[in-house]
């Protein structure tokens, strides 16, 4: 069964390590049939939450602030799967995707706080394999919203675009698009 996949890119360079990793897993997802769709969240004008509670009356642009997510809200909603795909930044992700993954809250909002069920990926590049603190946060992240975690695949030793090809991970994060919905 085809899958709809939406991927935000929380990395501001566009042809460095993290876009290799999506690459890669949007090269498997597609040869198995799904759909794929990415947002580079970290190149796009995104503003951060304000916590105003006063979103989800309009369904197609339902935060109050109006900006690029009002491009990523119809492929949210529609998504089954919602990959998360940053560099490493002081051991979290990128503020860019936090940004954007903060104001999706919008949605939940329509539905009177309720978050849509979605299946979740977590793709990230780093230095150093210090990746404790954002696996916690994510797995709590995917506990809390009630979705299911489908993987994460985190590449360390990476610095400068380019550091990431010819990794071996690389295949992991392929291999794990190519089979996502396969079991």
């Amino acid at each position: 069964m085809v899958k709809n996949i939406l991927i935000l890119n929380g990395s501001p360079r566009k042809n460095g390590n993290t876009s290799a990793i999506i690459r890669e897993f949007t090269k498997g997802a597609e040869e198995s049939g799904h759909t794929v769709k990415t947002f580079p969240v970290g190149n796009m004008n995104i503003k951060g939450c304000i916590g105003c509670w006063k979103g989800g009356k309009k369904p197609d642009s339902p935060c109050t602030i109006k900006d690029d997510m009002d491009e990523i809200y119809p492929y949210y909603k529609e998504a089954n799967l919602v990959v998360l795909a940053s560099p490493l930044y002081y051991w979290n992700i990128s503020g860019q995707l936090k940004n954007a993954f903060d104001r999706l809250w919008a949605v939940a909002e329509i539905d009177g706080g309720v978050n849509p069920k979605k299946d979740s990926v977590l793709l990230m590049a780093s230095i150093v394999n210090q990746y404790e603190q954002v696996s916690a946060w994510y797995e709590r992240m995917v506990k809390e919203l009630e979705w299911r975690d489908l993987g994460q695949i985190l590449i360390d030793g990476v610095e400068q675009p380019g550091d990431i090809e010819g990794n071996s991970k690389l295949q992991d994060a392929y291999m794990l698009g190519k089979t996502i919905y396969t079991s």
